[in-house]
């Protein structure tokens, strides 16, 4: 095989993987409260210095677009789980934050969760296995 077609080979791989892995958590995913994605806004804000971020800075670790995130958002504060402040250093800008609610049902879901994830990804993998593929994809990430 030649370079490119081992990129190939690889790419497909990883992509059928990373499929295949979301469609089963997504179908065991824990929560009638909150959905796949929503759980995805809490978990990078609870990743993040006092639970808060920038819209503009939340939006690249999530798989949506700007205007699919602003109104993400406008639902999670509806309902209580994040909050929206003014950016203090910039007027333009809009901070979310999580609320105390947001975090108890962030843990609450991510318990379960992570026992799916445990089972899907660390079941199928030796524990070297999932050190070796966490660093190659922190890699191609970078």
């Amino acid at each position: 095989m030649t370079d490119k077609s081992l990129a190939i080979d690889a790419w497909e791989a990883l992509f059928r993987a990373q499929v295949s892995v979301l469609r089963q958590l997504n179908a065991e995913f824990p929560s009638s409260e909150i959905s796949f994605t929503e759980y995805d806004v809490l978990l990078n804000l609870s990743r993040a210095p006092e639970r808060r971020m920038r819209i503009r800075d939340l939006i690249p670790h999530l798989l949506l677009s700007q205007p699919s995130v602003s109104r993400l958002i406008d639902r999670l504060a509806a309902r209580g789980l994040v909050e929206k402040l003014p950016d203090e250093n910039d007027a333009r800008g809009t901070i979310v934050a999580l609320t105390s609610d947001g975090w108890e049902l962030f843990k609450r879901v991510a318990v379960v969760h992570a026992d799916s994830i445990a089972r899907r990804v660390g079941g199928a993998l030796t524990p070297d296995e999932l050190e070796q593929l966490a660093a190659l994809c922190r890699r191609l990430r970078g």
